[in-house]
């Protein structure tokens, strides 16, 4: 039980607390708002009210540290009354794309060695053709007619509509985990 002292003071801090609510707030409902929330959480905390201190600096004290918490709070919050917002978020499950990444590495291990050594070293490695000839000993037209090759055939295995949907990210992802 609330000593009726004590009461007395909390209910004599009211206009003070109120004055200094607006001050803050700018808004009367919501400065009231804010005087209901600081005498709800001084009332369920007042074992930790010191006796003989100053009460209406620790009322004053719970409003304020109240007033900052909402306001950092509805700083990361954002108004979307029809749903618009909320519906453009998309996040797209991370097992598709490991799975995707999975099939990927089987139909490159599908391709002939030739085949895969031309796209790897153009695609993922990032040599250009001639390197790429070079270091396969082979003329820079057979490097480019294996990366077709390679690259039409990846897309027959991945059931793809046509190889120019095999971006550069395909290939890249495949340098970062190699294959066999």
């Amino acid at each position: 039980m609330v000593e009726p002292a004590l009461r007395d003071q909390l209910l004599a801090a009211l206009p003070s607390l109120r004055a200094f609510a607006l001050s803050l707030a700018g808004n009367g409902d919501r400065a009231d708002d804010l005087v209901q929330d600081t005498i709800v959480r001084a009332w369920s905390n007042l074992d930790r009210y010191q006796d003989g201190t100053n009460l209406q600096a620790w009322l004053f004290t719970i409003l304020r540290n109240h007033f900052y918490s909402e306001h950092r709070k509805r700083q990361r919050e954002v108004e979307d009354v029809d749903g618009a917002y909320s519906a453009s978020l998309v996040a797209i499950p991370d097992q598709n794309a490991h799975l995707d990444f999975q099939d990927f590495q089987r139909a490159l291990l599908r391709l002939p060695v030739d085949q895969r050594e031309a796209l790897l070293l153009v695609g993922a490695q990032g040599f250009s053709y001639e390197e790429a000839a070079v270091i396969c000993g082979c003329a820079m037209g057979t490097i480019k007619s294996r990366i077709s090759r390679a690259r039409t055939r990846l897309a027959e295995l991945l059931s793809l509509n046509e190889a120019e949907d095999l971006g550069p990210d395909c290939i890249v992802m495949a340098s970062l985990h190699p294959v066999g």
